[in-house]
């Protein structure tokens, strides 16, 4: 080979990656901000790329992902929601509930934003209605948090002659204090005494069943939050080691091995918003994409973890179960 071709190809060989980039650092960009681990949320992950994918945008094709995990230290939201604005996202998408997408929201005015949050996006100041959410917003809600008192009765019907029922409530997420009242307005005068217990990361979880089996409730009720859906493992197994029926938000505790579920499918919702991000990669304002709510709701229950806890579901509940899990 001659010198001049051989510096030629050496040439254009060193400059194909540079090239690369450049083409890279061309696509638009998706900051996405997530309120806790990345290693339980991969399947809602995976459903957000599909969403995208349904719009017309795939990972390292034609869009550029940016990821910031909080590791449910919802104190780091802030600082990682300005990190995404610095690096000038195109569009910033969030999950893990509403503490996600309010500091989104505080970080810009300008940039839009695409939720996934399981309270009411009205109620907690993220948009101006559900049909015309106004400014830099929107996004998908799953209702999850305002499941509770429908949660409390299908625990009343597992567990007939319960007296007692614990509160599981993450102590620093948003929609937790929500959830909360939800169930204790729920609960009238002849109904079930609540025993709240709080929790903002895996010791105090521990220390919260520690004191469930000295108070010996006759059933748990998670409320739902993203540091809960991240320990769920945790949960389901303290629950089931304690023989404490619990019925959980999501069907992903189910088959983590819990007993029952009841709520909206949050991979749905995740799916939702990677389409609504792609639709303003597209060039829609989040003032004109309306908040998406779930049309759907299932009950899960597992009869292996019923059986190992003693514990006999009623006929009527196993009729109207969406999936029964033996």
């Amino acid at each position: 080979m001659r010198r001049r071709e051989f510096i030629s190809l050496v040439g254009s060989a060193a400059a194909w990656p540079l090239s690369a980039y450049a083409q890279q650092s061309k696509l638009p960009v998706v900051g996405y901000l997530h309120a806790a681990a990345a290693e339980p949320y991969a399947l809602m992950m995976s459903a957000f790329r599909n969403g995208l994918k349904e719009a017309g945008y795939v990972e390292g094709q034609n869009v550029v992902i940016k990821s910031r995990w909080a590791e449910g230290q919802i104190e780091r939201l802030p600082a990682l929601a300005a990190e995404l604005v610095r690096d000038e996202v195109t569009v910033m998408a969030t999950g893990g509930g509403e503490s996600s997408a309010i500091a989104a929201k505080r970080a810009t005015s300008t940039i839009p934003i695409v939720f996934v949050t399981g309270s009411d996006p009205v109620q907690s100041h993220l948009v101006d209605s559900l049909n015309r959410p106004g400014g830099n917003l929107t996004g998908i809600t799953f209702f999850t948090i305002k499941l509770g008192p429908k949660r409390l009765g299908l625990l009343g019907e597992l567990v007939p002659k319960a007296n007692a029922v614990a509160l599981l409530v993450d102590a620093k997420n948003a929609g937790g204090g929500a959830g909360q009242e939800e169930v204790e307005n729920a609960t009238g005068p002849a109904g079930p005494k609540l025993k709240v217990l709080k929790a903002s990361n895996a010791h105090e979880i521990d220390q919260a069943f520690s004191a469930m089996v000295q108070m010996r409730p006759d059933a748990l009720l998670v409320v739902s939050s993203p540091l809960f859906t991240n320990s769920r493992h945790q949960i389901v197994t303290l629950a089931n080691h304690h023989r404490i029926p619990a019925i959980y938000p999501l069907r992903e505790y189910v088959l983590a091995g819990g007993l029952v579920s009841y709520g909206a499918s949050i991979a749905d919702a995740y799916r939702q918003s990677g389409v609504y991000t792609g639709r303003i990669l597209q060039g829609a304002k989040p003032r004109d994409l309306p908040i998406q709510q779930p049309t759907k709701f299932e009950l899960l229950l597992n009869l292996k973890a019923a059986k190992s806890s003693s514990i006999e579901i009623p006929d009527a509940l196993l009729a109207r179960a969406d999936e029964v899990i033996e």
